[in-house]
């Protein structure tokens, strides 16, 4: 009995041991925000090895794209674009490509050559520009004036004092790379990443929706709105996260591209899309356009939804989100 039972046992032994798990997330300060990815994933080890590549796949990105760092990619497109051509990455060279049919869509409001102008703010040091040196830097603003090569994978600057920074495209559009990779390279079916304020979501919270929550940007405690997604990308683009207020005025970092200085009009704006790329993209623009003209944007463009919170914190909500209108009391 006793030899019957050590060979049973010998054989468990040899079975795989399949490691079961449910929802899983890591969380990491990458491209200066907070990188979240979750996941679902029936096998523990794999779903580790999904989110140990979506992290190394973010630090990539920001390897390439930081403006902080001296020795990305784009500082040495700043540092050279000036005077000849600079041949770049692949991924960096489909980031620009894709900033630039942003800026046509939405009229120039977005535009990533701002940083003509904006590397002259530091909202860690309260500084910012004077109207003089603002008139100064202000005509190297101008996407059209970026000379991209499709064929060299180059990009150089068509006016000098020209600059660029992604801040505005980079995490959604890493965001998306990440959601693809998950899909396609390991399977996955029900996942987020989310890089700051952009998110790309992947299926449902199997078979719930994954719920948004808008936040007030008068008091960052409260929530203005709940929205159920599945299988979209959502983008807020707000004047709090990097800002500071003097003499009654709001210097943050959402530049508009025509004046060198941050809009007042808007507070908070949400976009819900095809794409966490598009949200970026358009968040920027509507919020730079103002409530109105940007509505109007979003309305033009199908498969787009917005939140948009005013200066006065009245909230305005696109045709595809204005809730039904209230039922009259049965008599």
């Amino acid at each position: 009995m006793r030899a019957r039972f050590a060979l049973v046992f010998a054989l468990l032994l040899q079975l795989p041991v399949v490691a079961r798990a449910e929802w899983m997330s890591r969380e990491e300060a990458i491209m200066g925000t907070r990188v979240y990815a979750e996941l679902w994933d029936d096998d523990a080890a794999h779903g580790a090895k999904a989110l140990d590549a979506v992290m190394e796949f973010m630090r990539h990105v920001n390897a390439l794209m930081s403006h902080y760092l001296p020795d990305s990619e784009l500082s040495l497109v700043n540092a050279r674009a000036g005077v000849e051509p600079v041949p770049v990455a692949p991924e960096l060279f489909d980031v620009i490509q894709k900033s630039v049919h942003y800026s046509e869509v939405t009229d120039g409001a977005f535009d990533i050559t701002y940083a003509s102008v904006g590397y002259l703010y530091d909202y860690r040091r309260h500084v910012h520009p004077t109207d003089q040196e603002i008139k100064a830097a202000l005509p190297a603003v101008d996407y059209r004036s970026l000379i991209l090569d499709p064929s060299a994978r180059s990009v150089r600057f068509g006016k000098p004092g020209m600059r660029i920074d992604l801040g505005g495209i980079a995490k959604g559009w890493a965001a998306d790379r990440s959601i693809e990779m998950l899909r396609d390279r390991f399977g996955i079916t029900n996942a987020i990443v989310t890089a700051g304020g952009d998110s790309r979501i992947l299926g449902d919270r199997r078979g719930k929706p994954w719920v948004v929550a808008i936040r007030d940007p008068f008091d960052r405690s409260h929530v203005v709105t709940r929205i159920p997604l599945a299988d979209v990308g959502v983008s807020t683009s707000g004047d709090y996260e990097h800002y500071f207020d003097e003499g009654g005025v709001r210097y943050h970092h959402i530049l508009d591209p025509k004046t060198g200085k941050s809009p007042t009009e808007v507070r908070s704006v949400t976009i819900i899309g095809p794409t966490a790329t598009d949200t970026e993209g358009f968040s920027k623009g509507v919020f730079i356009k103002g409530p109105v003209e940007g509505l109007k944007l979003i309305e033009r463009n199908p498969g787009l939804d917005a939140v948009v919170i005013d200066k006065n914190g009245a909230v305005t909500y696109s045709k595809g989100l204005e809730p039904p209108p209230a039922r009259a009391p049965q008599k």
